[in-house]
Parts: C-alpha cells; sequence; structure tokens
C-alpha cells in the first residue's frame, strides 16, 4: 500500500496525491533445480521480498529523496523491486545455490483487469 501522485496530462485526476494497493508476485528462473530440487530457498526469497516491499509500504513515495522527479508508476514500481531483488540475490541473500538464478520477473497487480511486470535476465 502505497500513496503517490504523477506529473503530466497524461495522469488526469492521478496527478493528485492518491493511494494504490498492489498485490506483488515474484518469479524466479534458473537453468536446472538445486540439489534440493527447488530453484531458491522459498523462506528466504519470502523474507528477501517482504523486506523490500516493506521499504515501500505504508509510505508517501512523493517523500522519497529515490524517487525524486521519477512518475512512481505500477510499471516504475515493478522495476525498483525487480533491481531490489537481484541486489539481494546477487549478495546471496536467498540462500545457498542462488547464484544460480538468472533471470526474475515482478508483477505488480492493482486489480483483476490492471497489471504491471519487469522480468530479465540478472545482470
Amino acid at each position: 500500500m502505497i500513496a503517490h501522485s504523477f506529473r503530466g496530462e497524461l495522469f488526469g485526476p492521478a496527478q493528485r496525491l492518491h493511494g494504490a494497493t498492489y498485490v506483488v508476485d515474484l518469479e524466479l528462473r534458473r537453468p536446472e533445480l538445486g540439489p534440493e530440487g527447488v530453484v531458491v530457498d522459498i523462506g528466504r526469497a519470502t523474507d528477501a521480498l517482504e523486506a523490500i516491499l516493506g521499504e515501500l509500504n505504508f509510505r508517501n513515495l512523493d517523500d522519497d529523496p529515490a524517487f525524486r522527479g521519477k512518475n512512481t508508476t505500477t510499471e516504475f514500481l515493478a522495476g525498483v523491486i525487480f533491481d531490489r531483488v537481484a541486489e539481494r540475490i546477487k549478495k546471496g541473500d536467498l540462500g545457498p545455490g542462488s547464484d544460480a538464478v538468472r533471470e526474475l520477473k515482478v508483477t505488480l497487480h492493482e486489480s483483476h483487469i490492471a497489471w504491471a511486470a519487469r522480468e530479465g535476465t540478472i545482470a
């Protein structure tokens, strides 16, 4: 759950401060399963995602210096979360074998008819 506003005529009334609530999906991909038969430790992946979302949850993103001058659209936020998850993977926060993860996808659902995703390889 976040609050934010947008700049630009494209956004109409959303230029005013408003809220958004997202359901967030994280998909992790690797070429082969690890010896335990999993992609990563799901508990550690859940903890990492919860920590990342905790940095955004119940915040007015307009007040966050990291987002100054940005339209924090659903598409933009999917990219932010993607980058932060990728950083955690590179640091090994998802546990042994997480270095084999090659791709990920983050989807933010605003509703059953509106969502955006960012997917790609981990650089």
